[in-house]
């Protein structure tokens, strides 16, 4: 709550939240995010100001938050890799995305709380940062492509479906859950 007015000072139009994995190992944290969470659901905040612009999402870090799970070593859109996102790292990214968007008076809704993924793919309908650069819908045809939690493993979101509109996208399940922890308690 302490950095909220400077983050919305910095947004272009309200502040957003990015959700990541790190493609790391479940101990290894990056300071490129405001947050990391390992593999046992530990939390792990990289800088005293959180409206601090950290580099995590290309051309929309100013007013935004990163966090990210500390995994994806090895993912891609056929494998998870050797560290997926364990369930703990879930629920905890969900709970935080809660606190975060209850802290910035935010919606928890694909506007304001994006995976990378979606973000790279303009997917909360501001096409004013870039191109789609989306694993799906790479514009640039450059490679550099994103993907991060676009499916989670579980059984909610089990595969990669880029396109599915039945909430098996990792970013519906991890909204969904935030949603979930906000109205419960």
């Amino acid at each position: 709550m302490n950095a909220r007015e400077a983050i919305w000072d910095k947004a272009r139009t309200e502040p957003k939240i990015y959700l990541h994995w790190t493609a790391g190992r479940y101990e290894t944290c990056f300071s490129d995010y405001h947050i990391n969470i390992t593999g046992d659901g530990d939390i792990y905040v990289s800088t005293e100001d959180l409206s601090e612009t950290l580099s995590h999402t290309w051309r929309r870090n100013s007013g935004s938050i990163g966090i990210a799970l500390c995994c994806g070593y090895g993912a891609g859109s056929t494998s998870l890799g050797s560290y997926p996102p364990t369930a703990k790292q879930i629920e905890v990214m969900a709970q935080v995305i809660r606190v975060v968007a209850d802290a910035l008076w935010l919606t928890i809704d694909k506007v304001h709380v994006l995976t990378h993924g979606e973000a790279a793919n303009n997917e909360d309908g501001d096409n004013s940062y870039h191109n789609p650069y989306a694993w799906w819908n790479d514009s640039y045809r450059d490679g550099d492509t994103r993907g991060d939690l676009e499916y989670l493993g579980t059984t909610e979101s089990p595969c990669y479906k880029p396109w599915a509109t039945d909430g098996s996208r990792g970013g519906d399940v991890l909204r969904g859950k935030a949603n979930w922890y906000r109205n419960n308690g």
